[in-house]
């Protein structure tokens, strides 16, 4: 830390509402070099701040788009990496604080998932018969292993397409690192489920038989997210008992289970624009991060619709609760001054590797 530079702990005292009015006074002196993003996780104190809102993928390329020299992305480090990789060379992108990460895309490592391909190489013939795909929530080297391997980015929104665009080139798929999104996906479009095995990366070989691997059609990592695997059916069943004409709508991250006792499984904007489309009366019951339920839940109170947090305990995402107010002050404070703090930097040629996995989606959807 350079010896002018505001460090942080001079910001942790502050509370939520000092730190509002000096982040406007600050987002107003910066004017049009900064551009913020706020992901629907985000905590409210922080998400009334951004500039855009929406999902990481939809925010990174908002911001591409925008003049702004700074990109302060709040949200987690694989988006942030996303607006570096999707941004123009003279823009920089900035995470307030460096812990905001994400459990599920740290479950797939570049060097597990190497290992993984190369076991499969042993079994069958990995490079003509599997087309790597990988989840936009994971880290930047893994979109780079999938740019160089002829492999393909998806979202939660377009994976079906991807699916199909990745059956079109190769008969098999390996999917990380979010396994319910894959087998989800995958069932809808009328894969079997035995055709739908789970690699274990802590075991030789996945943990998987050799025929099992050659029969699969897809190839789920052993990987999830913390927050929608709270989300049961039990949950649902007791809602539909107390509110027979009630509607349960859930993010494709949760359990095979909970999608399938589901009226409706989508995306965070897929929620958010079905409940915003809702007539009076409408009741949902909602199967994401707690954040984005409270927010869309009291939106809609005036409009007549009741919107429920599917979980009877409150979860919400940890990591991406790092980013704070005071954070996000003392990163554009920093910045009024000339100094940015937490930059996020891929490394030129694995953020080249990953544009083509990005460009590839971008074609196929």
């Amino acid at each position: 830390m350079g010896v002018a530079e505001f460090a942080i702990n001079e910001y942790t005292s502050l509370t939520d509402e000092e730190c509002h009015q000096r982040i406007q006074a600050s987002k107003q002196r910066l004017g049009d070099r900064l551009v913020i993003l706020g992901h629907h996780y985000q905590r409210q104190s922080v998400f009334e701040h951004a500039d855009y809102s929406g999902d990481s993928l939809k925010l990174s390329r908002q911001a591409a788009q925008s003049n702004a020299e700074y990109i302060v992305f709040c949200g987690v480090h694989f988006m942030a990496e996303v607006a570096d990789i999707m941004s123009r060379p003279e823009q920089i992108s900035i995470l307030p604080d460096l812990a905001a990460g994400c459990s599920m895309a740290d479950m797939a490592n570049l060097a597990a998932v190497e290992k993984a391909w190369q076991e499969l190489g042993r079994i069958i013939d990995v490079e003509n018969t599997v087309t790597p795909m990988t989840y936009i929530n994971s880290a930047a080297d893994l979109k780079a292993f999938c740019g160089r391997h002829q492999g393909i980015v998806c979202t939660s929104s377009n994976a079906p397409k991807i699916l199909d665009w990745a059956f079109e080139q190769r008969e098999k798929i390996l999917f990380f690192p979010d396994q319910h999104l894959g087998r989800n996906t995958g069932y809808d479009m009328g894969i079997l489920l035995d055709e739908m095995v789970v690699w274990d990366f802590t075991q030789p070989r996945g943990g998987l038989t050799v025929e099992q691997i050659k029969n699969a059609k897809m190839i789920l990592w052993k990987g999830y997210c913390s927050v929608h695997q709270v989300f049961k059916p039990e949950h649902i069943d007791a809602y539909r008992e107390k509110y027979p004409e009630g509607k349960v709508i859930s993010h494709p991250e949760s359990s095979f289970e909970v999608c399938q006792k589901s009226d409706d499984v989508g995306s965070t904007e897929y929620i958010l624009n079905t409940i915003r489309q809702s007539e009076a009366g409408t009741r949902w019951l909602v199967g994401t991060e707690l954040n984005m339920v409270t927010r869309i839940a009291e939106e809609m109170k005036p409009k007549g619709v009741d919107v429920h947090f599917m979980s009877p305990t409150m979860c919400m995402c940890s990591t991406m609760y790092r980013t704070d107010p005071q954070h996000l002050l003392w990163t554009l404070e920093n910045l009024e001054q000339g100094r940015v703090v937490n930059q996020i930097k891929v490394d030129p040629k694995e953020a080249e590797q990953a544009r083509l996995a990005l460009q590839r989606m971008f074609d196929a959807s």
